[in-house]
This record gives structure tokens, sequence and C-alpha cells, in this order.
């Protein structure tokens, strides 16, 4: 698997990756959304440039004009709830994609720091020969990602995965080459070095599905 790291580049990118991380601005919530649908529409512009295109000619009120047009069918996978902002910002690069939502969430089952990534609800089209863009705005140890994989299977082979995801670990990263295709690519836009104990990124952010939508009960 590839990666990408957007920050690796000096770009407007690392603004919006300070107010995520920032505690004062963080609990702006409309902010704090936004500042990822961003972050997903820069990461789709780097991505659209390893689609497949073909040129096709487009007639203007003056004339004609041959334009290079994308023609992979993409389906855009996003984690719920946290993945929703960052499936927008695709979504909006992407306006004629399929769309499939998934959800993944951690299972501390003896109220501890261990867990188990549950899915408990899938909504995709036919994933068969198609461009899949697996999009989660936080990348820390890599299950979620591959436990969503494992449940799309039914849907059919894709020609092509893409990973989107906006901070990620090294852990994490190394974890995802071990399980997704040689061909699969990771578009990111920072990595951390380190997970705690609990397994999140450090220093991170928090947790991205609060910050976007409020505190959520535990179950």
């Amino acid at each position: 698997m590839q990666v990408q790291e957007l920050l690796k580049t000096n770009s407007v990118a690392s603004k919006f990756i300070a107010q995520l991380r920032d505690i004062k601005v963080q609990g702006d919530r409309m902010r704090f959304r936004r500042n990822i649908e961003r972050l997903g529409e820069i990461l789709a512009y780097e991505l659209s440039k390893e689609l497949n295109y073909t040129r096709k000619e487009i007639e203007t009120p003056l004339g004609k004009s041959a334009i290079p047009l994308p023609e992979d069918e993409l389906v855009i996978c996003s984690i719920l709830r946290a993945g929703l902002p960052l499936h927008q910002g695709l979504l909006n690069y992407f306006d004629d994609a399929e769309n499939s939502f998934i959800s993944a969430y951690r299972h501390h089952p003896d109220n501890d720091e261990n867990f188990e990534i549950l899915v408990e609800y899938l909504a995709s089209p036919s994933l068969e020969g198609k461009t899949l863009i697996l999009a989660d705005p936080m990348l820390a140890t890599g299950r979620s990602f591959s436990n969503v994989l494992k449940a799309l299977e039914p849907m059919g082979q894709p020609a092509k995965i893409h990973l989107v995801s906006v901070i990620g670990s090294d852990e994490g990263i190394e974890y995802l080459k071990s399980v997704f295709p040689e061909n699969s690519k990771l578009w990111i836009a920072t990595i951390d070095h380190e997970l705690d104990k609990n397994g999140y990124i450090v220093p991170g952010l928090g947790d991205a599905g609060d910050l976007c939508f409020g505190n959520k009960l535990q179950h």
C-alpha cells in the first residue's frame, strides 16, 4: 500500500489541521466539521490525479474543446459517524459517485482499555470493478478500515481501493499495509507517531465523532 501524506508539503491544509487540533477552536462544531470537509476536498483533488481519464469533445457556444474527463466508477464508503463531514468533502468533488455507509465503533466488553471493532450496519451498491474510496478521519489502530474491508467483501471486488483519512498513526498505517492490496493507496493529511494505551492517536485531536456531533452514550 502506498501512502501520500499531504502535510509533507506546505499548504493551506496546515491551517485546517491546526484548527482541528486546537482545543480553543475545536469546540466550535460547525468549524470542526467544515475543516474536515475542506480537507476532504483537498484530498479528493490529489486523489483525482490518479484516476483514469478519456478525452471527450465538448461543444461550447463558439466551438469545440477536447477535455480529459474521469471515467472511473467511484463508490465513496464512509465510516459512521465521524466520516460524514469527510464524505461530504469527497462528494463535493466526486459529485457523481455512488455512496456507501457503514458503522464501525469501538466496543469495550470489559469496560477497560481493551476493545474490539464492531460493524453493525451497511448500505452499499455493488463494488464489482469499481474504484472504492474508504473514508474515515482518524486512522488509529487501522482495525476499523480492515473490518470495513472485510464487511464489504460480499459487495464485489473493486478494481482499485483508495483510503482517505485526516490524521493517522505509524502503527495503524503499518497494520493496513499488511491487510490491504499492494495497489491500494492511502491519502492522509498528516501522520502522528504515537498511540496511547487506549489506542488513541497522540497528539491527535480527541474523538472526532464527538467533536463533530456531540457526546454519545456508551453501550
